[in-house]
């Protein structure tokens, strides 16, 4: 019954990925249909990373109420209902109306997920689920692709993708059962339920030791994460003369590198703590910010790029998995929520930052600005280790 549990969980990974990288494939379809400037996709992600927040922060409380099992069949089913809804829309307004569940549903889902599976399974777990994640988001494009190449139009890839959402959210109610007989973390032991969650304020939640360098940690990561993806293409072309084709193909080695990354990590992890990963993470991050910085050309660029994304695979899930031993079991889901919340912070502000950057000093910044988070990155998770060395969880005071 618990693998079945875990063979469900990592289903409702996959189901993660698929809607993320949707928009940004099927905008090139949508705006000219909808008669609006291409830059209005960022009102439509802003919108959705905003309700990923909201609903971000209030997961613990949703969660301590319903429980994980029920949060998460209902976030699924809310996303699917937006996608659905996308794919029936006949105006830019109606999107931006169907992002608010989209958003609500993503976040609650996201921070549910990732802390029950802390609790309650092995460290290889997170990291091999987080690479399910990747796979969902490469099949997200993939399915939209088949559709507009079978004639449909992008609607049609929508609502493929809400069809797979409803079968799934069919499976979550299915399986209520099963979430409150979760086998403990190593998931070899049998049932060990965790704390009964707690339901904390925001404030609360930022007067526990290591709480702000947690959510610092967690800020700078999704923004080196968020600009390599976003910025390399262009820094490729502008910088180093590659033609556009070239530059986004090459790109995609950062993406692969965080997909093979996390598939590796899984194996690492049966020798090295969590903080052990993240060390090594920033370790090969570094690694390749200093190619970046060698006056190679694509020679030293390429491999800079799938270094990155080798060093940031095991990074993520590595910090979550670690925050019920950092904060507490009890505290873990209010925890998770704010880190969730300040990742996607770091995701809307800091890429458009750089672009501002870029747009008045030149995109060869790119590494150095890339070189300044990592710093700040591996600053604050130093910091998170030592304010939380030494106390058991399960005093962790919250």
């Amino acid at each position: 019954m618990f693998h079945l549990l875990l063979g469900i969980i990592y289903l409702a990974f996959v189901s993660l990925g698929l809607p993320d990288s949707l928009l940004g494939a099927a905008w090139p379809s949508i705006y000219p249909e909808f008669s609006v400037p291409v830059s209005y996709m960022g009102g439509i992600s802003m919108i959705i990373a905003a309700g990923t927040i909201v609903s971000s922060l209030q997961s613990g409380r949703l969660t301590a109420r319903f429980g994980t099992g029920r949060v998460t069949a209902f976030s699924v089913l809310l996303t699917a209902a937006a996608l659905f809804g996308f794919s029936i829309s006949r105006s830019y307004l109606e999107l931006c109306l169907w992002a608010v569940p989209y958003g609500l549903g993503a976040g609650c889902v996201d921070a549910s997920l990732n802390n029950y599976v802390a609790l309650h399974y092995a460290s290889r777990h997170m990291s091999w689920l987080h690479c399910m994640w990747g796979v969902g988001a490469s099949l997200g494009p993939a399915i939209l692709g088949l559709a507009l190449s079978g004639g449909q139009s992008w609607s049609m890839g929508y609502r493929s993708i809400a069809a797979l959402q409803i079968l799934l959210t069919a499976v979550l109610f299915l399986s209520l059962p099963l979430w409150g007989r979760a086998p403990s973390v190593g998931d070899q032991d049998g049932p060990s339920p965790a704390p009964a969650a707690r339901a904390l304020s925001l404030p609360q939640i930022v007067r526990i030791p290591g709480a702000k360098e947690v959510m610092l940690t967690f800020f700078c990561y999704c923004a080196l994460e968020q600009t390599t993806g976003l910025w390399a293409s262009s820094y490729l072309v502008l910088q180093w003369g590659l033609s556009s084709e070239t530059a986004a193909h090459f790109a995609s080695l950062f993406f692969i590198g965080i997909t093979v990354g996390r598939a590796l990590s899984g194996f690492l992890t049966l020798k090295c703590s969590d903080a052990q990963m993240v060390r090594l993470g920033q370790g090969v991050v570094l690694g390749g910010i200093v190619l970046l910085l060698l006056p190679l050309g694509e020679r030293a660029a390429l491999p800079g790029l799938i270094l990155i994304g080798l060093g940031c695979a095991p990074i993520y899930p590595s910090i979550i998995h670690a925050t019920p031993e950092h904060f507490g079991p009890a505290c873990s889901q209010a925890m998770i929520g704010v880190q969730m919340a300040s990742a996607y912070v770091g995701t809307c502000l800091m890429p458009p930052f750089f672009g501002l950057l870029a747009n008045h000093i030149g995109v060869s910044l790119l590494p150095g600005y890339l070189l300044v988070i990592l710093a700040l990155m591996t600053a604050s998770h130093e910091g998170l280790l030592r304010r939380t060395a030494g106390r058991p969880a399960e005093s962790a005071a919250c």
